[in-house]
């Protein structure tokens, strides 16, 4: 599995996992979208630490600096 998510890419899907906790857990989002949501935040932060999003890889994007 080879690494396609640079630093900026890593911070904006943790930031958007925080934000959706905070969310749910001020009781703004509820029921069926704050399941959606949390399962989205839960990829995020997965693919965050292991800095490898599987979507890329069938595009060839890579958010990672080219040494």
């Amino acid at each position: 599995m080879k690494k396609n998510m640079g630093s900026t890419d890593k911070i904006i899907r943790i930031a958007i996992a925080i934000l959706i906790a905070i969310l749910y857990f001020t009781n703004t989002i509820s029921g069926t979208l704050a399941l959606v949501l949390g399962a989205f935040a839960v990829i995020f932060i997965i693919t965050s630490f292991i800095s490898f999003c599987p979507l890329y890889s069938p595009f060839g994007i890579s958010t990672r600096k080219k040494i």
